[in-house]
This record gives C-alpha cells, sequence and structure tokens, in this order.
C-alpha cells in the first residue's frame, strides 16, 4: 500500500510541475506529461518497471475521449463522414502499411517481419492528436476532422491487424518440433483467449457474436440509459450521477472486451447513440475529470517507460526507425490530404499532426512477440521508435501553429472549416454583439451553430469553451451545411452591412419560414433589411442609448418611473415608425430628396413629442 501511495505522489507531482511550466512556455500539455514521465523514469529512476501495467489503466483516457467525442457527434454527423472513414482512412492504413512494409524489406528484413512492422507503424496516437487538436480549438478545421476520421478508421484497423499477426509467425522462431501454421494457430488461439471469449467460434459466429455485441451497445443506449438516469435523478445524490457515468463506460469497454473489438470504438459508438439525450451534458461534466486525469497519466507512463539504455546500443537503428516513419507517414498523409481536397493550412495540420505512430502500436508490438511475428530486439527498438515519435509529435504541433502564424502575416487565404452540427439557431457573425446572443441561447438550454469569417475570433472563442466554425456566412455552401434548411432561426450579427444585407435576403429567397433576427448599423440599414426580410430588426446601439436616456431623465427630475415610462413610449413610437418609413424609402432617391419620407418623418416626430409631454401631464395630475 505504501508503495502504491509513494509512486501515486510521484506521478501526480511530476504533473503538477512539469505541465503548468510547458504551458506557460507555449508548449502545451501533451508535452509536460511526456516530459514529466522522462524525469521521473529514465532521468531520476522515482519510478520502477511497473509503468507497464498503469499504462493499461492509464489508457482508460484514451476510451473516455472517445466516449466524450462520441457524445457531440450525432448519428447523422457520423454518417456524413463516411466517405472519410472509409475512403481517407482506409488509403492512409493500407498505403502507410504497405511504404514502410516495402522499406523494411529494402532493408534485408523478411516479409513477414516487414508487413508486421508496417500494421505497427501505420497506426497514429489517438490520445496525443486528440488532446492537442482539443486543447488548441482545431478539432472544427477541416485538417482536425479529417485527422480524426483518420485515427476512428486505425482504431477499427486494428482488430483485423490482430487477427493477421498470428499468420506472420516466422519460422526460424517457432520452437523445434511445431509446425508453423500450427504454432501460428495455437498463438491465434492463446491471444484471442487472452483477448475476448470467441475463440472456437467459426467466422460466421464470430460475425454474429460482433454484430450482437454492437446492437446491446446500442440498445442499452437508447433504452436503458435514460430510465437508469431518471431513477438516479429522483434520489438527489449528485455522486451517484458519476458513478453511473464511470459505470457506462467501464462496462461497455468490458463488453468489447470480451468480443475482442476495441473499447474505445465501443464507448465512440454509445456516445454517438447517446449525443441525442437529454443527459448528454451531465454525462460529459462527470467524464471529463477522470478523462484528463487519465490522460495525463498515460502520456506520464510513456515518457517513464522510455528505455535509454537501448537507445544507446543502437542510437542510429532507433533514431532511423523514428525519423523514417515520420517521413513515410508523411508522405503518404501529404499526398492523400491534396487528393482529399485539403490545402495549406489544414493539409499542413493533418500532415504534421498524424505522422507519429501510436499507443496501439504497442498492443501490436506485445502481440505480435507472443505469436513469435518479431524477435525481440526488434520489438524493443521499435517499442522505443514509437515512443521517441510520440514525443516529437507536441513539437510538430509547434512547428504548425508558427507556420500558420506566417501564413497569417503574409496575408494567405484560410479554408474554411467543415461544419458538423445543426441547430435550431443559426448565429451568423460572434463579435461583441453576436456573443451575448449566443451565450444567452446556449445558457437557456438550446443549441447554436457560430459561424465567422474572422479566425482569430473562432480561435479565442474556442479558448473559452464555446464551439464555432470559421467561414463566410453569406456563402451559400456554409449557410446550408450549417443547417439553413432544418433551423428556425438565423441571427445576422455581423460587422460588415452590405454582408448582413446580402445574408438577410439570400436566407429568406431560400426560407420564407424561416424568422430572420439582423443586426442594423443605423436607420438607413434597417430600410435596407426591412426590405431584404428581416423579421426582427436591431439597431446595434438603440437599446444601450435608450437606456442612457432614461439615466439622463432620472437625473435631471424625472422620477424611475416617469423615466421608464418615458423610455417605453419611445421604443414602441420609434419602431413603429421605423416601419412606416421604410415603406417610403428609396434607396434610389436621396434622403435630402425624398419629400413624402421627410414629411412622414416630421409628423411622427411630433407625434412622438405630444405623446411623451401627455404622459407627463399625467404623471403630474396624479402626484
Amino acid at each position: 500500500m505504501e508503495g502504491f501511495l509513494y509512486q501515486a505522489t510521484i506521478y501526480l507531482c511530476a504533473a503538477v510541475i512539469a505541465v503548468p511550466i510547458a504551458a506557460r512556455l507555449g508548449l502545451g500539455s501533451v508535452l509536460g506529461y511526456l516530459a514529466a514521465g522522462i524525469l521521473i523514469g529514465p532521468a531520476l529512476h522515482l519510478v520502477g518497471h511497473e509503468t507497464h501495467d498503469l499504462q493499461h489503466f492509464a489508457e482508460f483516457g484514451v476510451v473516455m475521449m472517445l466516449f466524450l467525442i462520441g457524445l457531440e457527434l450525432e448519428p447523422r454527423a457520423l454518417w456524413d463522414m463516411r466517405h472519410k472513414l472509409l475512403g481517407l482512412g482506409g488509403l492512409q492504413v493500407t498505403l502507410t502499411m504497405l511504404a514502410v512494409a516495402g522499406t523494411a524489406v529494402a532493408f534485408g528484413l523478411p516479409w513477414q517481419t516487414a508487413l508486421a512492422i508496417g500494421m505497427i507503424l501505420a497506426l497514429s496516437s489517438t490520445a496525443i492528436v486528440l488532446q492537442t487538436l482539443s486543447e488548441k480549438g482545431l478539432t472544427q478545421t477541416q485538417g482536425g476532422r479529417s485527422a480524426f476520421a483518420v485515427l476512428l478508421t486505425q482504431d477499427i484497423a486494428v482488430i483485423p491487424m490482430i487477427a493477421l499477426m498470428p499468420l506472420l509467425a516466422l519460422p526460424a522462431l517457432l520452437p523445434r518440433g511445431i509446425a508453423a501454421a500450427e504454432d501460428a494457430a495455437e498463438a491465434s488461439a492463446h491471444a484471442a483467449e487472452s483477448l475476448s471469449l470467441v475463440e472456437g467460434l467459426p467466422g460466421w459466429g464470430v460475425t454474429l457474436v460482433t454484430l450482437g455485441a454492437v446492437a446491446a451497445v446500442i440498445l442499452i443506449g437508447i433504452y436503458l440509459i435514460r430510465p437508469v438516469f431518471r431513477f438516479i435523478h429522483s434520489a438527489h445524490l449528485p455522486e451517484m450521477y458519476t458513478a453511473f457515468a464511470l459505470a457506462i463506460v467501464i462496462g461497455i469497454a468490458f463488453l468489447m472486451n470480451l468480443v475482442g473489438l476495441s473499447p474505445a470504438l465501443g464507448t465512440f459508438l454509445a456516445g454517438v447513440v447517446l449525443a441525442n439525450s437529454e443527459f448528454r451534458h451531465e454525462l460529459e461534466s462527470d467524464i471529463q475529470p477522470f478523462k484528463g486525469l487519465l490522460l495525463g497519466l498515460f502520456f506520464i507512463t510513456v515518457g517513464a517507460g522510455i528505455d535509454f539504455g537501448v537507445l544507446l546500443e543502437a542510437p542510429l537503428k532507433v533514431f532511423g526507425i523514428a525519423l523514417g516513419t515520420m517521413l513515410l507517414k508523411g508522405l503518404v498523409l501529404l499526398a492523400l490530404g491534396r487528393l482529399f481536397g485539403m490545402r495549406r493550412r489544414n493539409l499542413m495540420l493533418f500532415t504534421l499532426g498524424l505522422a507519429q505512430a501510436g499507443e496501439f502500436g504497442f498492443v501490436l508490438i506485445s502481440f505480435s512477440q507472443q505469436v513469435n511475428a518479431l524477435e525481440g530486439a526488434l520489438a524493443e527498438q521499435l517499442l522505443l521508435a514509437v515512443t521517441l515519435t510520440m514525443l516529437l509529435t507536441p513539437l510538430f504541433f509547434i512547428l504548425y501553429d508558427r507556420l500558420s502564424r506566417r501564413m497569417d502575416e503574409g496575408g494567405e487565404a484560410q479554408e474554411p472549416d467543415e461544419i458538423a452540427d445543426e441547430g435550431p439557431v443559426i448565429i451568423a457573425g460572434i463579435g461583441r454583439f453576436g456573443q451575448i446572443v449566443n451565450r444567452m441561447v446556449q445558457s437557456s438550454g438550446f443549441n447554436t451553430v457560430v459561424l465567422d469569417n474572422n479566425m482569430n475570433t473562432i480561435e479565442l472563442m474556442r479558448r473559452f469553451g464555446f464551439k464555432g466554425y470559421f467561414g463566410d456566412p453569406t456563402r451559400p455552401d456554409i449557410l446550408h451545411a450549417a443547417g439553413l434548411d432544418k433551423a428556425r432561426v438565423l441571427v445576422a450579427a455581423m460587422d460588415d452591412n452590405a454582408a448582413v444585407t446580402r445574408l438577410v435576403a439570400y436566407a429568406r429567397a431560400q426560407r420564407p419560414d424561416l424568422h430572420i433576427i439582423a443586426r442594423a448599423y443605423d436607420r438607413t440599414h434597417v430600410y435596407q433589411l426591412y426590405q431584404a426580410g428581416a423579421d426582427d430588426i436591431v439597431r446595434e446601439t438603440f437599446d444601450s442609448s435608450l437606456r442612457a436616456g432614461r439615466y439622463v431623465l432620472e437625473n435631471i427630475g424625472l422620477t424611475d418611473y416617469e423615466a421608464a415610462e418615458a423610455e417605453r413610449i419611445f421604443f414602441h413610437h420609434d419602431r413603429n415608425a421605423i416601419r412606416e418609413l421604410a415603406e417610403l424609402w428609396d434607396p434610389k432617391i436621396p434622403a435630402g430628396r425624398n419629400t413624402a419620407y421627410i414629411d412622414r418623418s416630421k409628423e411622427l416626430e411630433k407625434g412622438l413629442e405630444a405623446a411623451l409631454l401627455a404622459q407627463l401631464a399625467d404623471e403630474e395630475e396624479t402626484r
């Protein structure tokens, strides 16, 4: 017990010290965790060699991360990603595997070993990439979403890779007197026994069990979790929410292990099923702290597990494998990114972000040794090479940040984000006006889709935890991707008057039934928006000016009630006047020559003055 408490204290203290320092230096939390692991492990030897067992526990952080990502995705959004999952993700795994295997064969390795290495190094780090994308607010960019699709495909690809690995057993590594095929089959059976409960079943039986497990996850999410949540809610014990949220994740992970599927994949599917649940936000808040802590622990164990002895024995070989892997994967990712329409920033993010090997590589390396597909020395070198690529990944993201800033300084155009969400409210423009609207609507429990063509504004918004998409709201393709066809309300709140008018006119033409609220700069802009089809038009300084006027009246002799009534009368009179004058306003006639408009404006102003004086007289008589 004392040993466990000592180890826990060392890990937590290292994280508390190293991560804030790394964050202040702009290096990101992942590099801080990795550095903390190196410090307490290979550098100071404060922890022992039991990091592998601890790493299995910490990998629940990856499982929880994918569950939370699933909660953010509706089934429709996942269906929309199918081309990337099958096309981009499938090509990345296949081409990288073949490229690495071909290079290994060129260096004289047997084709079986080369293919095993290709499968191991084709996978990237789900934990590091998704955590870094989330921290930097890049998850919703085209490059970020493409990276997520590839990572999800890789998680699925682990299953057939584990099934194929026993077939790559080398005869030279097999025990004497046992035929290669028999030993591979026996190793596969033992591996299946340790990984699942489907050994001994025919192929169709394994398929049925797998489909049954997936169906069970979906049915549990639809029919069981909601009633249980309502039952827990009636107990009024907040800690039970946390206990049940953890039970969902751990239970589904256990079920996936029983049938030989990826726990991360199973919990991701459960998250997607629960994305439309009324308990979605409760689940997110309960799981989030555990996800962050376990992911941090996972990164520390990776750093602590680095064996510098192996590195010193063959430094050129280990660094060659690590850097060669990142170069080969980078070239494949670069080609696929361009093929799938990524350019500039998004292409750079996609290429640099996925060039490393990943945590599932550790699983495949260990399994390949069990089935005699890799010999021990090479497996140790691969373990270290995979770790080094993961250690270099945060530096690649720093390189992306610097190159991205240079693009901003050079005035390069930024591609719009891919929009995967839809909501009843679309807010176009998230400046000082739109952000207040967005906060109020979201705080009331409604989903919004926020669009803005200022990347700095979107990135700042994401740092504060608000989701938004970069793109020009006046572009029809972006507007329809945001859900114009199904939205109930559109808020046009951009700073550009002409852009607001164009947006209102287009939205009204496409959706006559849509309720459009528009921000206006002045009275002339109000008239333009009225003719464009806006339902509610808000002058950006009108309400604040009314409040200031009321304060003036309160401080020159009127009572609070009299000032408030004056404000109310002015507000309603001015709104009615605006509607009436909008019918007379003609953009082709200069304001000073539109006699009908001028005459009616004077009459309305006199009517306002008379109404206010009458109100004050009534109040005086009452007193």
